[in-house]
């Protein structure tokens, strides 16, 4: 189980309804805060997710068995995606 600040870029932060938060996540794992985000968040961050980019302390990750690290930016796909 990790907390993990969540930072939110343009139109992920426009779904989302904020620019960060501190989500728990188990397994600490790419997939499973994705999981969870469109869990939370509905279809619009399915739409945002699927082509957009996950940055896991700084390196963009693709792989969702990866471990989390202390920080996660979201970033929607003209953002680096």
């Amino acid at each position: 189980m990790a907390d993990v600040l969540v930072r939110y870029f343009a139109a992920a932060a426009d779904v989302a309804g904020l620019e960060e938060e501190t989500v728990t996540v188990h397994p600490a794992t790419v997939g499973t805060l994705q999981e969870q985000l469109v869990a939370r968040y509905g279809g619009g961050m399915t739409r945002v997710l699927k082509n957009g980019s996950f940055l896991v302390d700084g390196v963009v990750v693709r792989d969702p068995q990866r471990p989390l690290g202390r920080q996660v930016d979201v970033l929607p796909p003209f953002a680096g995606g």
